[in-house]
């Protein structure tokens, strides 16, 4: 009684596995094979990148069914949060996106072929170009993270608001210490070189 209690959060919701969890499974057979090795990363990592899976898997259907790929969904919301007038410069686009300049360059061209930004050269400034959201890519924009906001929200509602605020510290902990032992403060998606 009290694990499923502990398992559902303390509280009087369902237990968000109702199966087996073969996480524990895996960490306790290592344990078994090999006493001394250190497992209890197991169970953090594997669920991480399980939950990165079916997560990423679940906003690309989103983002297919509103006719918008992952990158070009990820240049227009940078472009809607700049705020008024919508308009970056291309390496001011790279450093919020947090990809080079030559994925930049080929996510603005794509947009730019679908009539969802314009661009053109910076006053004063020759390589400078600057990137303007049109009306038809702040249409795109809003209708689409709306959708993708309330899909994730719900998706982690299985935790209450204080499991949400607890989590989201300890993973902001947990990914800028990985980020300083590696080296690598890039945020990239799931599969990403």
């Amino acid at each position: 009684m009290t694990r499923d209690f502990e398992a559902r959060g303390g509280d009087d919701r369902p237990a968000a596995h109702a199966a087996p969890y073969p996480v524990e499974e895996i960490a306790a057979a290592w344990q078994r094979e090999r006493p001394g090795t250190p497992v209890s990363s197991i169970g953090i990592v594997t669920p991480i990148w399980q939950l990165a899976k079916l997560l990423g898997d679940d906003r690309r259907r989103v983002l297919a069914a509103a006719g918008v790929d992952t990158a070009t969904l990820d240049l227009l919301s940078v472009l809607r949060r700049s705020g008024e007038p919508y308009t970056l410069t291309t390496r001011e686009l790279s450093r919020r996106s947090m990809v080079t300049a030559g994925a930049i360059s080929q996510r603005v061209a794509r947009a730019e072929r679908e009539g969802l930004v314009t661009r053109r050269p910076g006053e004063g400034r020759t390589r400078t170009v600057l990137v303007a959201l049109t009306p038809a890519g702040h249409e795109l924009v809003e209708a689409t993270v709306d959708r993708v906001l309330c899909r994730e929200a719900e998706l982690v509602g299985g935790l209450t608001p204080d499991q949400q605020e607890q989590l989201a510290g300890l993973l902001r902990i947990l990914l800028q210490d990985t980020q300083h032992k590696l080296g690598d403060d890039r945020i990239r998606h799931v599969g990403e070189d």
